[in-house]
């Protein structure tokens, strides 16, 4: 929906929900405003959102209602309507709790937009008790949550499926904030309380399986994935690709789910479906599943599929699923950057991708690759600008770029960014070698510069993207704000996740000493 064709906030929610199917409309009990800080589009294609949703339903007496980011901040602004919730149309500052699913970290300035939209403060130090509590969680806090800290009262960190209820439980039975935080302190390890730990980490919460896998609850239109139906075959990843965080050593690695409790989760009415995962390619049975999906008449999605596991009967069930792009990732300009990053994947796996993506008729091939990677020369350039033109020669290819962000808790956790003006330097390099022969997309390298400050950063970084935002949220905003804070501001050093728990422990008595003395 578009504000375009002129239609009032509330009419433009009530035009999608009556395009909605498996909506939960309940009022009454327990409410919380389940906010995601992207536009609808975004937020619906979100898996965990939809599964928290879901979770929080199947509680007696408690109900949560979305809210998400307009698609036009200014103008929403400027209709005077404090933000509301789809399923109630009840402005989220009127709810007790707002839980927030944060994916990453550009994100964070859409929790700061949402909350002013609200006419809540966005810093917890200028909240009270009339405000709500204001709880976070999702894929963020695998990495570093710590610039998010500023903005909430608590943190899930990792998988919220087990903690999401025990987590209400306390904030609904406390007769204050200070006793919520305490409660939460003291009975959840993964429960971040910034106004207490500092930057002192908690553990990353992994589900029971039983409680997996996670699935869609809401079909619509109206999102990227149109109509589709999410689900996933297997959680986690047991890789080591060195930049990424969650390779084997997040979560204890991949856990697979068994095909026929997949299949069997997958409403009879859903015509498109997505596997969703971190490593759905590395399912010892995707082959089996994606061809039950497709006998089934559905079409078929799938993330990250990994060049190393095509093979012609998968590749043929993709295609016989309608899918007409092969998307895969070398990551790596060169072998020997792939090598670097522990990113197995050979030339000879990748021709031979290219290959089975032109003898099974597809349209072309994608794949995703970064720039600027460590010790990465215009001589690695010069590999992808040959590689990929033989490539282009099998078939049809489109690069799809994006600039090396070092994350925390990875390995490359520290690395440089390689700088705005050499990725864009070595972009022109690519440009030109390609001649037109290959379609290249690339993420911006400003704002990857952006992202790569705050997933370095800590509660400053925090601090100095509120100024951006209230400055106009323009690149050069950030860019002054992160400028202007101290050269020698404190750097926290990441805990691994075999270190955590019982340092958690530790924090959280820690923590009851600290409330009882205030």
């Amino acid at each position: 929906m578009s504000r375009a064709r002129g239609l009032s906030p509330e009419a433009e929610v009530r035009a999608r929900l009556d395009e909605e199917r498996g909506t939960i409309f309940r009022e009454g009990g327990e409410a919380i405003a389940l906010l995601y800080p992207s536009p609808y589009h975004t937020g619906m294609s979100s898996l965990g959102f939809q599964t928290i949703y879901r979770l929080i339903h199947e509680r007696p007496g408690r109900v949560a209602h979305r809210a998400f980011l307009p698609d036009d901040v200014e103008a929403f602004a400027q209709a005077r309507t404090p933000l509301f919730t789809y399923e109630a149309m009840r402005p989220i500052g009127d709810y007790p709790v707002i839980a927030i699913s944060v994916a990453y970290e550009l994100e964070i300035a859409g929790v700061i937009r949402a909350l002013k939209l609200a006419g809540i403060p966005p810093l917890s130090r200028d909240r009270n008790e009339r405000h709500p509590f204001i709880l976070a969680g999702g894929p963020l806090t695998f990495s570093n949550p710590l610039p998010l800290a500023p903005f909430v009262d608590a943190i899930l960190m990792g998988e919220a499926e087990e903690t999401i209820h025990p987590a209400l439980d306390r904030i609904f039975s406390s007769g204050s904030r200070k006793e919520a935080l305490e409660l939460l302190a003291k009975d959840l390890d993964s429960a971040f309380i910034p106004v207490l730990h500092d930057d002192d980490m908690p553990p990353v919460e992994k589900s029971d399986d039983a409680l997996l896998p996670a699935y869609s609850q809401i079909l619509t239109p109206n999102t990227e994935l149109r109509e589709m139906f999410l689900i996933e075959p297997e959680r986690g990843c047991h890789r080591g690709c060195a930049y990424c965080v969650m390779r084997r050593s997040t979560n204890d690695g991949m856990r697979k789910f068994p095909i026929e409790r997949v299949l069997s989760l997958i409403p009879e009415h859903a015509q498109r479906v997505g596997l969703v995962g971190a490593a759905t390619t590395d399912h010892p049975q995707i082959s089996e599943l994606v061809e039950a999906i497709v006998d089934r008449g559905c079409e078929i999605g799938l993330s990250s599929l990994r060049a190393d596991r095509l093979n012609d009967r998968f590749v043929a069930a993709l295609r016989k699923g309608g899918q007409t792009v092969l998307t895969t990732a070398s990551d790596g300009a060169s072998q020997r950057l792939r090598d670097l990053i522990q990113r197995k994947n050979g030339t000879d796996v990748l021709i031979r991708a290219a290959e089975l993506t032109k003898n099974y008729g597809f349209k072309r091939m994608k794949l995703y690759m970064m720039i600027g990677l460590p010790t990465e020369t215009e001589e690695d350039i010069a590999e992808l600008i040959d590689f990929s033109l033989e490539l282009g020669k099998i078939v049809p290819l489109s690069l799809g770029i994006a600039p090396f962000v070092a994350k925390r808790n990875t390995p490359l956790d520290g690395t440089e960014f390689a700088g705005i003006a050499t990725v864009e330097r070595r972009m022109k390099l690519l440009r030109r070698g390609l001649r037109g022969k290959v379609e290249l997309r690339s993420i911006s390298a400003r704002w990857s510069y952006i992202e790569y400050q705050i997933a370095q950063g800590g509660v400053e970084e925090g601090f100095a993207i509120l100024d951006a935002v209230e400055r106009g949220g323009s690149f050069r905003d950030y860019y002054e704000a992160f400028e202007a804070l101290p050269p020698d501001r404190k750097r926290r050093a990441i805990v691994r996740p075999d270190d955590r728990l019982g340092r958690a422990r530790r924090t959280g008595n820690r923590a009851l000493n600290v409330l009882s003395a205030g």
